[in-house]
Order: C-alpha cells, then structure tokens, then sequence
C-alpha cells in the first residue's frame, strides 16, 4: 500500500498526520509513506526526524489585513497557487498513491485537491472543533471527513460528505496507565495538590505571566501545593529571572520549572489541574489522561478555533474556560485556590474529561483508510 499524507504550518496539523502514518504503519508495515509540505514550514524538519520521506510543494496563505509587507506576501501566494496544482500533480504521478489524506495546512490544499479530481480515494482529519478553511472547502472534493469532535459539524454542511468522529490521535505515552502516586514518585514530589501549566513549545505569554504571580503566592504563602511549569522559548530570557527577583529556586521539593517538559505523559499522570492553552491536540490529551483544567485560548489564531475547542470541555464540566482579556493574576489564583481545596470538583471535572475521550481513535481512523482501500 502507498499513502500520500499532506499537511503543514503547525504542529497541530503536523502531528496527526505523522500520528495517522504510525497508525497505519502499525497494521501495515510494509506501507510506503510520502508526505507532501512546505520547504520552509515546521514539516520540513519534524516529517524526516520521525523517519517519513517529504516532497515539498510552495504554498502560502493571503494576508487580510492591509500593508505594503501584506501586499508582497500576497503576491507570493498568487504566484505560488499557479504553480501549485502543477506541483500537486508531479507529487502525485511520482509516487502513485493508493489512498491520500489531508490533515490541514495550506500544502493540503492543492495536493488533497489535486488527488480527489485524479480519482485517487481522498480523505480528511480536522482536529478542531472550528474547522480551518483548507478543510472546510476540501469537505466538499474528498470521500471521507475524519472529525476529532462533533461540534465541527456545526460550521460544516455535512450534506456534502461522508463523515465519522474518529477523535484525535494522542501520543502513546499519555495512555500508559502510570498512576499519579506511580508519577509523583518519578518526579521526587508528594502526594499534594500539584499543578502542571505551560503554554507549548514556545510559551504564551499570558499563561508565563500569570504564573509567575501564581508561584509567588503559593510559595509565599507556603501552601501544600506542587508545580510544574513550562515556560517555552518565549519566557526563557524572563521567567527564571522573576523567579530569581522573587528568592524562588527553578527546582525544589515542591518546585520544577524548565523551558520545555520533555516527559509530558509523566507530568500530566501526576497533576490534579493543568492551566494551558487549548489546542487541539493538548485537549485529546487532557481527556486521555483524565485531568481537570483551566483553558486559556489564544486569541490569535485562525477562527478563534481554540475558544470553540476549549468550550466542547467546558461545556461538558471538564474545564473552567477563561478567555485571555478576562485573566487576571488575581482571577487565576482565585479558582487555583477554591480547586485546591475541592477535591471532590476536580474529581469530577476530571471524570468529565476522561469520558470525552475516545479509546478506539486507531481503529476508528483504521477503518476510514479501509473503506477508502476498498474504493
């Protein structure tokens, strides 16, 4: 078997097509996989590290708001759109794939477009719960819509397409049952109320702010409380030096701050809350590992979709959302401190977060490929 995966611009249309390769590759093992992306994006680096081979295609996204830098980027995505269907197709006849599937990002767009209209079985995964514009108009070309979640339905005409909640992939470490006593003792910390925040890889600003005023006031005040914070590249100038302002060590016995958490699943095994943005593949795993949380979307990305990912939580008890011009310091440690004292609240916000969860995302995803197989 051949597949054609394409996707581009972040991790988090990245990662489920590497995820979505492993997936089949798991099953099928003599699948030959090819990835088709941009040569300067994120993909460029992440598809070969995870061992995929990647031919990449131009294509750039059009600016709205008006500026001379706008007008030239615009011309950009006007010359490389011309070229990309050209492109698309030299991809595709080269490696004459049996199935192609998209899962979001600009680079999707021609190649995805270009499979289904040269009659290659076509399909589909959009992670978030507002679907982005590749996908959107790609619903309408492909055979198969894979959604994380059903509220993506609600901004699609799901008239045009077969379509099935297949969930998102999550990394396998997030599902490998370590308990949080198991955790905490892998981490050197106790049995107290322990919180995890970050804001990705490169940090949020927002988030780096507010916990510097969180740390401050349950070290200060010398609360039963335990800490794991990711500051990212972004806070990486800054944070340590606020904590340094403040007389608080990067590590101690309650204490553990670093650029990056590079032990994500054990982390997550050990909290009881997690304040983090909502990305969509963050929140498949919050509901994997079954963990209470306070989302704070950023405002800034396409769609608002991370607002509309967080809600499908909130909506369901499982987080308190709180958008970034309402979060304070002051309101963050409020609900800090009333969760902390409430153990049965996070129990059950918890359990509300685990019951989001689907555990058959592999074979449901499995299935879809299949069917696309028999076509």
């Amino acid at each position: 078997m051949r597949v054609l995966i394409s996707c581009g611009g972040t991790g988090g249309h990245i990662n489920p097509g590497l995820a979505i390769a492993d997936i089949i590759k798991t099953k099928y093992p003599d699948t030959e996989f090819l990835f088709a992306g941009t040569p300067n994006g994120m993909e460029s680096k992440l598809v070969p590290q995870a061992g995929y081979k990647m031919e990449p295609i131009k294509v750039a996204g059009f600016q709205r708001s008006f500026s001379l830098e706008n007008i030239g980027r615009n011309a950009k995505a006007v010359a490389y759109l011309i070229t990309s269907g050209k492109r698309a197709k030299e991809i595709i006849k080269g490696f004459n794939p049996d199935i192609a599937i998209g899962t979001g990002g600009y680079a999707a767009g021609p190649v995805i477009r270009k499979a289904a209209r040269m009659g290659i079985p076509t399909a589909i995964h959009e992670q978030n719960a507002y679907p982005g514009v590749t996908n959107r108009l790609l619903s309408k070309e492909v055979d198969y819509v894979m959604l994380t979640v059903k509220e993506a339905l609600n901004f699609m005409d799901e008239s045009k397409f077969r379509h099935s909640v297949t969930g998102l992939p999550v990394r396998s470490g997030i599902n490998n049952k370590l308990t949080k006593a198991e955790a905490r003792a892998k981490l050197g910390i106790n049995g107290d109320f322990t919180i995890l925040s970050f804001g990705g890889s490169l940090g949020a600003g927002c988030i780096n702010e507010t916990m510097t005023e969180t740390i401050k006031w349950h070290q200060g005040k010398k609360l039963p409380i335990n800490h794991i914070h990711g500051y990212g590249g972004m806070g990486k100038d800054t944070f340590p030096q606020a904590m340094k302002a403040a007389g608080i060590p990067l590590k101690s016995d309650r204490l553990r701050i670093t650029e990056y958490i590079t032990d994500m699943d054990v982390c997550l095994a050990a909290a009881d809350l997690v304040v983090c943005r909502s990305g969509a593949s963050t929140l498949a795993e919050l509901e994997a590992a079954g963990k209470a949380s306070i989302l704070i979307p950023s405002p800034i990305v396409a769609g608002n979709h991370q607002y509309h990912n967080a809600m499908v939580l909130g909506k369901a008890g499982a987080a308190l959302v709180i958008e970034q011009k309402d979060v304070t310091p002051e309101r963050i440690i409020s609900e800090i401190e009333k969760l902390s004292a409430d153990s049965d609240k996070v129990e059950i916000m918890s359990a509300s977060a685990k019951g989001l969860h689907l555990e058959d995302t592999n074979q449901r995803i499995l299935a879809v490929v299949e069917e696309l197989l028999k076509k």
